[in-house]
Parts: structure tokens; C-alpha cells; sequence
């Protein structure tokens, strides 16, 4: 049997995001016949539990240990299921490295550059791939300001956002020059640094990017569609949201696919992101396709889009993980 941890939680704002996305995916290990799966949840408190609530560890061997055993596990595989920090910021990757304990995602570097949302746009003007008008802020001095007043001025319309944070957490739409400096207070608490984005009138489209049987595989795309103009977190995870999701889009012509899925490619393959991504694009009706964003561990709830493309291509989702599993655990 090969021994899978799955960890979720973490301290972030999207601690409890990630436990739903952990229910899905534990579920699927569960399906898996030759593997044994092990639930760990990072707590707020910052104890770590199983799912029967027994305080475990996670040793540098890469064994894990509950308060009620005398013999620890040894793991062949992870899956780091936290959003945030410390999943998708390389923190968690970091130490699976060093305990030499193989597991899914991209490893610490991407997910770094992928996660702030300022080092991903300079890695898009590197690659030359289209993206949003932005600019960056590191303070909120005089200097500062005065450069955010200037692009405000500029594009008349845009979003504030805080750099390390998922979910749509610590993001702003900002449609008048007296709201600005607030938005700007607001965001820069939560990540060392702002982005300002000019607001893109356009339709948001999401492509799944995933390794499959020693090939990569471009499912999509789908799209959202906001009651308001704004997925925020709430639109996306409320019950009683009014954020329509179309997993199949029937209007979209052949070219801008084939645009699309050459882009992600592109973008997937030059940040050297591993196993899965989802990349969200805009398109306006001009016609541009724009990078808006690039998420190296996508939500896995019952209605997140990920899943539901991987599965609309034809794989169960079950079998990807376990390709994933075998293609990388560590020796039995």
C-alpha cells in the first residue's frame, strides 16, 4: 500500500476553503485500492489533527506520528491541499523537499512567483504573454500615492489588490478617485505589497492545465459569470450565490480556444508549474486575451472548476491521482 498524507487548513483566511477542498479530494484517495490515505488539518491554534481530532506530527523523515500510537507512518506521497499560505506559497513544498517526500503541485519557486500577484505579472512582461495594465506599491508614502493617483487618473477605473492573498480576500474595485487611498489602507496590511489593475471589461474564462500519462492536457474553458461584476469570495463559496459557472462554453470560436490553450501552455511550461494549474484569462470584446491570473493549487469543491473540466475530459478524477501517486511516490 502506498501511504498518502493529505494536509489542509493552515492559519490563512482560506482555512476553511481548504478543509471543503480536503473532503473532496480525501474521498477520492479513498477510492484509490492501493492507496492508504492519512487526513492531517492544520488548526488555527496550530495543532495538527486527524480527522478523529488526535493530535499528530509530521516528522522530518517524512513519517507521521498520532498521540495514540507507539509506531509512526512512513509516507510515500503528500498533497498539500491549503490555500494560501502555507500551501500555495512554497512554504509547505519547502519542507517536503528537505524531508524528501515527493508530493503534488508545483514546487517551492512556482508556486512563490504564482501566488504574489506582482512577482507573477513581471514574470508575464519577461515571457512577453499578455496580461492587465498594472502597477505596484511597496508603501503608502507621499511618493507612493501620487503614482497611484496618476494610473487611477489614467484607466479611470480599477482594482486594489493585496498581493499575497487568494479567494478574492483583500480585493477592491475602485470606480471613484476619493474611494482610492481607502482601498489602498485596506489592502496593504494583508501582503507586503499593492497591485493596482485597470478593470478589464471582458468575460472571465478558466482553462485547466494537468499532467496525465506522461502528457500534458488543456481541458476548457469555462466560464464565470458575477451578478455584480465581481467574483468576490462570497460569490464563490455562499450557498445562496448568484455567480453563475458555465463548464461548457457553446459561443467561443475555434481560434480563441486554440489562443487560449496555446497561452496557458505557454504560461504553464515557462513557470515550470507541475501536475495542475488553473489559468484565468479575460476576453474582451475586442477580441484581446488577457493573463489574469494563475492558480497552482485550485479550489475542489462540488462546484469548482478544476475538477469539473478534469472529469469533462474524460478521467475520473480518481484515476489522475492516482497516475499522480504512482508516476511519484517514494520507494515502498
Amino acid at each position: 500500500m502506498i501511504n498518502v498524507l493529505l494536509i489542509c487548513g493552515g492559519g490563512s483566511s482560506e482555512h476553511d476553503i481548504s478543509l471543503r477542498s480536503a473532503e473532496f479530494i480525501f474521498n477520492k484517495l479513498k477510492l484509490i485500492k492501493h492507496v492508504t490515505p492519512y487526513y492531517m488539518c492544520i488548526d488555527k491554534d496550530g495543532n495538527r489533527r486527524d480527522e478523529r481530532g488526535t493530535i499528530c506530527e509530521l516528522r522530518k523523515s517524512g513519517e507521521l506520528i498520532k498521540k495514540d500510537q507507539k509506531d509512526s507512518i512512513y509516507l510515500h506521497y503528500a498533497i498539500p491541499c491549503l490555500h494560501g499560505y502555507p500551501g500555495e506559497t512554497g512554504d509547505i513544498q519547502s519542507l517536503f523537499d528537505m524531508m524528501e517526500l515527493p508530493y503534488l503541485g508545483s514546487g517551492p519557486e512556482t508556486s512563490k512567483i504564482c501566488f504574489n500577484k506582482v512577482t507573477t505579472k513581471l514574470w508575464f512582461d519577461a515571457l512577453k504573454l499578455p496580461h492587465t495594465p498594472f502597477l505596484f506599491l511597496a508603501d503608502l508614502e507621499q511618493e507612493s500615492l501620487e503614482r497611484a493617483q496618476q494610473f487611477f487618473k489614467l484607466h479611470q477605473d480599477v482594482f486594489v489588490k493585496a498581493s499575497n492573498q487568494g479567494s478574492s480576500i483583500g480585493c477592491y474595485h475602485v470606480a471613484a478617485h476619493d474611494d482610492l487611498e481607502a482601498a489602498l489602507e485596506q489592502a496593504l496590511p494583508l501582503s507586503p505589497y499593492i497591485l493596482i489593475e485597470k478593470t478589464m471589461v471582458a468575460r472571465e474564462l478558466e482553462v485547466a492545465v494537468f499532467d496525465y500519462k506522461d502528457q500534458q492536457h488543456v481541458v476548457g474553458p469555462g466560464e464565470v459569470k458575477s451578478a455584480n461584476g465581481f467574483y468576490s469570495f462570497n460569490e464563490k463559496y455562499a450557498k445562496d450565490s448568484l455567480a453563475q459557472i458555465d463548464y461548457e462554453i457553446t459561443d467561443l470560436p475555434q481560434n480563441i480556444r486554440e489562443q487560449l490553450k496555446k497561452l496557458a501552455l505557454l504560461a504553464y511550461n515557462q513557470l515550470k508549474i507541475k501536475d495542475m494549474a488553473r489559468i484565468d484569462f479575460f476576453y474582451t470584446k475586442q477580441g484581446d486575451i488577457l493573463i489574469n491570473e494563475i492558480n497552482t493549487f485550485p479550489g475542489h469543491t462540488s462546484i469548482s472548476l478544476f475538477p469539473v473540466l478534469l472529469e469533462r475530459s474524460g478521467i475520473l478524477y480518481e484515476q489522475y491521482l492516482e497516475d499522480r501517486i504512482t508516476q511519484a511516490s517514494r520507494s515502498l
